[in-house]
């Protein structure tokens, strides 16, 4: 089983074709569709696909730091608060929170503010957080730096840093490096290293609808294609793809800690992440 650690597939991209997208990522052996929040806005459509596949589509709840502006990020950070501290589901981590310096340029103060708050939201209900850093990595990892300790764990989503950065995440001790389809790309660089980076502190992710895997670049990315990855990623490691998904899968199963013994119950009434 392959698990896409980060893909929207409530999105609007979906809306025509949503079912038929579950289904090819099932016959490509894709089993869990984690799920990061954006905002407010879109809460309910997450909420919605996550009860119509309450056995494969798991949700987050977070900001991410695109919708953090002036006007509305303290009621939109409250929002996400009473979705966590008094939930009516479960959510597997906060997010996506972070900071984006290539989008929104202009918010970093309220960025950092909100990524904090998050952080220690998280920490407070044991949750892992995932992370998403453009054009940031300094200011990530200043932030980072000083709340980290051994109630934070978790990912680094859509990694796209040089090697010195994937060790300085490693060196957190509890987080991991999501990989998706820049992987595949010929100027994403990060497949020239990723050899000599332990396959223990990776997992795989699509990002669907974005950044699709070459032979789908420029198109819509979708959790299917999470296997074009795990191909791609096995060939850096040379193993095979089975083993590769073997182990990204139990890394991603232990950072979000998924029950993959529940996960094999065929019982089709049986909803495997029930507390």
């Amino acid at each position: 089983m392959i698990i896409d650690t980060h893909n929207h597939i409530y999105s609007e991209a979906f809306d025509e074709d949503r079912e038929a997208a579950v289904e090819r990522a099932r016959a490509a052996g894709v089993g869990i569709l984690l799920m990061p929040n954006v905002d407010s806005a879109t809460i309910l459509a997450m909420h919605k696909v996550a009860d119509r596949y309450p056995d494969m589509a798991l949700p987050m709840m977070g900001l991410h730091p695109c919708s953090v502006n002036a006007a509305s990020w303290e009621a939109e950070l409250e929002t996400i608060k009473q979705h966590l501290f008094k939930p009516v589901r479960k959510y597997w981590a906060v997010g996506e929170i972070g900071i984006d310096l290539y989008w929104e340029k202009e918010t970093l103060d309220l960025q950092i503010i909100a990524f904090e708050q998050q952080i220690n939201w998280a920490k407070a209900l044991d949750l892992p957080i995932v992370i998403h850093v453009r054009d940031a990595f300094d200011e990530v990892f200043e932030v980072v730096d000083r709340y980290n300790d051994d109630r934070l764990r978790g990912v680094f989503h859509c990694f796209t840093g040089t090697e010195a950065q994937a060790r300085h995440i490693i060196e957190y001790g509890g987080f991991k490096l999501g990989i998706g389809g820049v992987l595949t790309f010929k100027n994403g660089k990060i497949d020239r290293f990723m050899h000599v980076i332990g396959i223990e502190h990776l997992v795989l992710e699509t990002d669907a609808p974005y950044l699709a895997p070459v032979p789908h670049r420029g198109k819509r990315n979708e959790p299917a294609y999470t296997k074009l990855v795990s191909e791609k990623l096995a060939a850096c490691y040379n193993m095979s793809t089975d083993e590769l998904a073997r182990i990204t899968t139990e890394n991603a199963a232990e950072l979000f800690r998924l029950d993959l013994h529940s996960y094999e119950n065929t019982d089709p009434d049986h909803t495997p992440f029930d507390d």
